[in-house]
């Protein structure tokens, strides 16, 4: 029971702690690609130290909302990302580590996110929230679809029954996974406000979406929704991973050497996956915001097409 609780507890300070990491190596990358020296990829935790070392600066006309938002976002993005299983399955709390309820927790942080980006009354706020939610109408239906396609093929939406399902089940090559796998880069890509959906770099009125939520953040409370969008990226690659490049996550049981190289091949997971994030948005423009819909909606139809397949190919 100890033991158990103790690498579940190590399970979520390793999200908590690879999180700005992730951001910052992905940003080097970036810098590197375009011919920059770039910042530390420590640059985060910086920052972030910094920004919990300030004062907390509110309008005079914000509510008790506004105030309670980061606090809710951060606590409901780390618990999601604490779920997904990163160097081992069947974990102490794998039994929530369901699909839909990691699905809902996501919804429920842009969902006080967009109430807060609307609080204080600024053009900048409803700007936000007002893209945010026409994402989110988009986005989520397409990662349901993405859920009932790998509920078809592991018959679970629980993530360790999918993992264990994918690394130790003869599953093959299937054309429904390659439809989910593309539609969840869609969806993580729009969900984390990476290019071309948004540009996280930039706070220009006609491009920016989730940094026009929290311009009026301050002090810990702009530490904590940057340590929460820090998390949701994790999660989303931590997820990809365990979905489709579950290798090297251990058993329940196992020696600690084990549970370390699992732990290594996790980081080693985030560091490609952070790479090819990198190097997709060097190569790739910033759309228009009038095309997120199109861009949206095509990986709604390939998690709609995934389910599609695997539901005739099953009935035949």
């Amino acid at each position: 029971m100890i033991a158990d609780l103790a690498i579940q507890g190590a399970q979520m300070a390793l999200v908590l702690l690879l999180a700005p990491l992730l951001t910052g190596f992905v940003r080097k990358v970036k810098a590197r690609l375009t011919r920059r020296r770039g910042a530390s990829v420590l640059q985060p935790y910086r920052d972030l130290l910094r920004l919990l070392r300030k004062d907390v600066v509110m309008a005079e006309n914000a509510s008790w909302l506004f105030g309670a938002v980061p606090y809710l976002v951060f606590a409901s993005t780390w618990v999601a990302a604490a779920l997904v299983p990163t160097f081992g399955t069947n974990l102490m709390f794998s039994w929530s580590a369901d699909l839909i309820a990691i699905v809902a927790l996501l919804g429920s942080g842009r969902f006080f996110l967009a109430l807060a980006g609307m609080d204080v009354g600024t053009s900048f706020g409803g700007i936000g929230s007002s893209r945010e939610a026409m994402i989110a109408t988009l986005a989520e239906p397409a990662m349901l679809m993405i859920v009932f396609t790998l509920a078809l093929v592991a018959g679970s939406t629980q993530l360790s029954t999918v993992a264990d399902h994918m690394l130790h089940s003869d599953v093959g090559l299937r054309v429904s996974l390659g439809l989910a796998l593309i539609a969840l880069v869609m969806v993580a890509i729009a969900e984390n406000g990476r290019i071309p959906i948004d540009n996280p770099a930039t706070h220009l009125e006609l491009t920016m979406v989730h940094e026009a939520m929290v311009l009026e953040y301050s002090g810990r409370h702009l530490a904590l929704i940057e340590a929460a969008a820090s998390l949701k990226l994790l999660l989303y690659l931590s997820l990809i991973a365990c979905v489709f490049t579950p290798w090297g996550m251990t058993r329940p049981g196992e020696t600690v050497v084990p549970l370390l190289i699992g732990a290594g091949a996790f980081v080693g997971k985030l560091a490609i996956g952070g790479f090819l994030l990198a190097l997709f948005e060097t190569a790739i423009a910033k759309m228009r915001v009038f095309r997120v819909p199109d861009f949206l909606g095509a990986a709604l139809m390939l998690g709609l097409l995934g389910t599609l397949l695997l539901f005739v190919s099953q009935r035949w």
